[in-house]
């Protein structure tokens, strides 16, 4: 029986103490061990990306460790800061970029740059707290979009800022019963599609936040079970039609008890 909304509960009731568990882990506690004693050394862009220990350990951090390769992207990103608003970071959509000059602000600071507590002990903590949700991922990758939807949340001001994170995307997609194809739709009609069945700024109350990763947690769980029933030859044999009717009753009566209110 899959279990995304229990486990998401469970890890969220006490966040401090999951957040403490993970940090605890030896792996993690190494890499955080040497980036807090190492970052306050480094004076330029230039160092920063030489260190790949470093560097790499802040990518991960703002969730953006498929870039981790694009140095020249990033030197790009961090040489511009985000004090204008023409600053590269401030044109892209996905404000996980903006997050990371921020940190990192050498365009500001210059070499004290890493020396502030965003570039210290916050990306420490959003290094554990990226840790927690790819570990719960190898597991349930429900739970991984859940905890990832609920950090990122408040942040959200735009669908087009949904629609420039995956992670983001799979999970209003879910949670609205809408079919991952819609992805091929054009961009703003995409856009449309979410604003016409979400109000955005009910993003900005976490009681309302948890209500919908409530309801995407029941549509992600009665999707993998029935498409773990459909492949399943054994159950196929078993239960036949009756098992697919069942579950469309299950998923129905879940989400009735829990409706993401306008």
């Amino acid at each position: 029986m899959l279990s995304t909304i229990a486990d998401y509960t469970r890890l969220t009731k006490d966040m401090g103490k999951s957040l403490t568990q993970v940090a605890k882990q030896p792996d993690v506690s190494r890499e955080t061990d040497y980036f807090l004693s190492h970052i306050g050394k480094v004076k330029t862009i230039d160092d920063f990306l030489k260190d790949y220990r470093l560097y790499s350990y802040a990518m991960k951090a703002y969730g953006l460790s498929d870039m981790t390769y694009a140095k020249a992207f990033m030197r790009k990103v961090l040489t511009e800061g985000v004090a204008s608003k023409d600053a590269f970071a401030n044109k892209l959509t996905d404000t996980r970029y903006r997050q990371f000059a921020t940190a990192f602000n050498f365009a500001a600071l210059g070499n004290k740059a890493t020396q502030t507590t965003a570039a210290t002990t916050g990306t420490a903590t959003q290094y554990v707290t990226q840790t927690m949700e790819e570990k719960a991922g190898d597991q349930n990758e429900g739970l991984r979009l859940a905890l990832y939807f609920t950090r990122k949340a408040s942040t959200v001001t735009t669908a087009y800022q949904i629609l420039a994170d995956k992670a983001l995307t799979q999970v209003v997609q879910t949670a609205l019963g809408l079919p991952s194809t819609i992805s091929a739709a054009n961009i703003d009609a995409q856009a449309k599609m979410i604003t016409d069945r979400i109000e955005l700024t009910d993003f900005k109350d976490p009681a309302k936040v948890t209500k919908f990763v409530q309801r995407f947690a029941a549509m992600w769980d009665a999707t993998q079970a029935q498409s773990n029933s459909a492949t399943n030859p054994a159950l196929v044999l078993i239960g036949g039609a009756s098992a697919s009717a069942s579950m469309d009753t299950n998923m129905l009566t879940t989400l009735q008890n829990i409706r993401f209110n306008r």
